[in-house]
């Protein structure tokens, strides 16, 4: 992995903001602007990106604005709480990004090889699933549940809602991505979509379990807890850039089958919203 080395990187414990958890009480009848303010934020920091790291916002954009749309059709039951769920989400990953709050080891193993042009696309996208589904997301729905004043399990029906419409999402991306890089379409015929469909549901249990673990701790304990997630995100990270034997050996032969513009990738992940 190329940036600085694991265990060089600080522990850093993310605490949203006062302003930002104001936001999550906020009378309903607000959240449609606040979720399309969202979506042109991770639309925003997508396209100005000139490396890799600008692949993950554009497919997270395109996640967010299916919540949005399926909040307005009334395809969830509650739907003011799911876009505050959504938005207090996407600022676990807005806020570092914008360096508006600390930057987490997982996130900073992600960025530092954004610049990397011998990983895939799919690596990269990969990292920036690892760091906001095995990082961010339990710590979310604990801060949200607080903010809420209710119970862990009062969360569920939300935390299933956001992880379905990212398993949903990702046959489009992965659909778009197809069209320039024609491995992509391979590698799904081979059932490599319900490998990334398997690790997205993994990632998501142990998001859950982190939730419950945790909910009950005090602010000192959960901030020990915080700590040692972000270690083991950061090992998965690692893992991700440096993936084993035989699929090492085929990384850079594949790489040469996908474009060398990120920005054009950015792109072509932004799908309708580019």
């Amino acid at each position: 992995m190329s940036g600085a080395p694991l265990e060089s990187l600080p522990h850093t414990v993310v605490v949203p903001s006062p302003n930002f958890l104001l936001r999550l009480v906020t009378p309903s009848g607000t959240f449609g602007a606040v979720l399309a303010d969202t979506i042109e934020e991770l639309r925003a920091v997508a396209l100005a990106a000139d490396d890799a790291s600008g692949h993950f916002p554009a497919m997270y954009a395109r996640v967010t604005d299916r919540i949005d749309r399926a909040a307005r059709a009334g395809e969830f039951g509650d739907a003011d709480g799911m876009v505050r769920f959504a938005g207090a989400f996407a600022g676990w990953y807005l806020r570092p990004r914008s360096g508006v709050d600390p930057i987490p080891r997982s996130w900073r193993a992600t960025w530092d090889v954004a610049d990397d042009r011998g990983l895939l696309v799919v690596q990269h996208l990969l990292l920036g699933i690892n760091a906001h589904v095995n990082h961010d997301l339990g710590q979310v729905v604990v801060e949200v549940a607080d903010a809420r004043g209710g119970e862990l399990i009062d969360m569920r029906a939300d935390f299933d809602a956001v992880n379905a419409v990212l398993a949903a999402t990702m046959p489009d991306v992965l659909a778009d991505l197809g069209r320039v890089s024609q491995w992509v379409n391979r590698a799904a015929a081979w059932g490599a979509d319900r490998w990334f469909h398997f690790s997205l549901t993994t990632a998501r249990d142990q998001a859950w379990r982190f939730a419950v673990a945790t909910h009950p701790l005090d602010a000192a304990a959960r901030a020990r807890a915080a700590v040692e997630l972000d270690r083991l995100v950061c090992v998965l990270a690692y893992l991700v850039t440096q993936p084993v034997r035989p699929v090492r050996w085929l990384v850079p032969v594949v790489r040469r089958l996908e474009p060398d513009d990120p920005r054009a990738v950015t792109r072509t992940l932004l799908g309708p919203l580019a």
